[in-house]
């Protein structure tokens, strides 16, 4: 069973809620780096890193690891992450991390990177966990253990970490750090299949059905009843229990939760998103869904646009295109770029939609004028790739459409 693992550390930048005092300066570059305007979001956090916010300085890192809204320099990004995590902000402390890990600003040094890992990973970061377990699975940094490897992969798949679940199976399948258990290796790779996508999930199901092919029928029924145990929060042995993350704190979270609870569409976007996200609750897809669908249907564009990626991808939700192209126009009448880039793409594979290359390219040129940054890259491509389809008068039709769009505020487009 050649089942490689896998270390997927790459540096993140999540919207997150954060505590009232830096409320304001936090919402509005939350919400300009949504629309893809980094400049913007730029300008609203460094402010309030120069002064101390902690998670200003993550997020203001963030922007420089990526290049976006500045010259990419991993070296500010290093600067900024160590401001932060040297407050103990997990996520930071986590990104420094895999700059080590990677060698990007800084010499590769996996034991230093370890370290960053383990501050993370002490306060319950999902992440840093996993890749704790994937340095000592590898032997980067530390003595090769697989017993420790699936110390740390337990405390994340216990979160819901796709990754960790899957290399748990892995485990097991192989009596790596535990004696060979088929039935254990067949409930993870499950696990790990129920909420992944693409390509890892067809990875996580083919590793199962080459498990269960030597495993008896009795066995099969005892892991898929393990399954659900773990599905329905229900406990079984090696289960290890960890302290949410700390980029929510838990007043925090209970404000979001009374705010969502009565009716406030923004707070049950962010409610959403941190399900989601895995943000000071156990990741959970379904969950998002819900909360994005409640401020969805009070008319928040960001949260149709969220759900409307849900439903395109088949997370929380069975894939549905259809439902996916209804929430993405809802969000695009709105003004929402990436919702009117997406829809151009689904008229573009006729996918939930009549396949329509002048439509598609109506929408893809109103989203390229409405971006920022790497979004107007991809809008482009994009509308180039859908323009191979058209003919110049076909071309001229689109943008005429797209004019008529845009001075009607998206209205009617179609």
């Amino acid at each position: 069973m050649p089942i490689s693992f896998r270390l997927p550390i790459a540096l993140v930048l999540m919207i997150v809620c954060v505590a009232a005092s830096a409320w304001a300066g936090i919402d509005e570059g939350n919400e300009a780096y949504e629309r893809g305007d980094y400049a913007t979001a730029m300008r609203e956090w460094r402010p309030l890193a120069e002064r101390g916010d902690a998670l200003a300085q993550q997020m203001l890192g963030s922007l420089f690891y990526y290049g976006y809204g500045v010259r990419q320099d991993h070296v500010q990004a290093r600067q900024w992450f160590e401001q932060s995590a040297a407050q103990g902000y997990a996520r930071a402390q986590f990104n420094l991390g895999v700059l080590y890990a990677q060698g990007e600003g800084v010499p590769q040094n996996y034991a230093t990177a370890r370290q960053w890992y383990e501050q993370a990973a002490a306060q319950g970061y999902a992440r840093a966990q996993f890749n704790l377990g994937v340095l000592y699975a590898n032997g980067q940094g530390v003595r090769q253990d697989h017993v420790q490897a699936r110390q740390w992969y337990e405390q994340a798949a216990a979160q819901g970490h796709t990754g960790a679940q899957f290399n748990l199976g892995v485990l097991y399948a192989n009596g790596r750090g535990v004696p060979q258990d088929f039935a254990r290796a067949y409930m993870w790779y499950s696990l790990a299949e129920a909420r992944s996508v693409g390509d890892e999930k067809k990875l996580a199901a083919g590793n199962r059905e080459r498990v269960a092919a030597r495993m008896t029928p009795a066995q099969i029924a005892e892991a898929q009843l393990a399954e659900m145990q773990r599905q329905h929060g229900g406990q079984s042995s090696g289960r290890v229990p960890v302290l949410p993350p700390n980029d929510v704190s838990a007043a925090d979270l209970q404000t979001v939760r009374t705010k969502a609870a009565q009716g406030d569409a923004r707070a049950q976007f962010r409610l959403g998103l941190m399900y989601n996200n895995g943000q000071g609750v156990p990741q959970n897809y379904e969950e998002a869904v819900q909360w994005y669908r409640r401020a969805a249907e009070q008319g928040e564009a960001v949260a149709q646009f969220n759900l409307g990626v849900k439903y395109d991808n088949g997370q929380g939700v069975p894939q549905n295109y259809e439902e996916a192209g209804q929430w993405y126009r809802r969000a695009a009448e709105q003004g929402h770029a990436r919702a009117q880039s997406n829809l151009g793409v689904l008229y573009a594979h006729g996918q939930g939609l009549p396949q329509d290359f002048i439509r598609a390219y109506m929408w893809l040129n109103v989203a390229a004028e409405a971006s920022r940054g790497d979004d107007v890259k991809t809008a482009i491509k994009n509308q180039n790739s859908v323009a191979s389809q058209l003919t110049a008068a076909q071309i001229e039709k689109a943008q005429e459409m797209a004019r008529r769009c845009q001075e009607t505020k998206f209205k009617g487009c179609d």
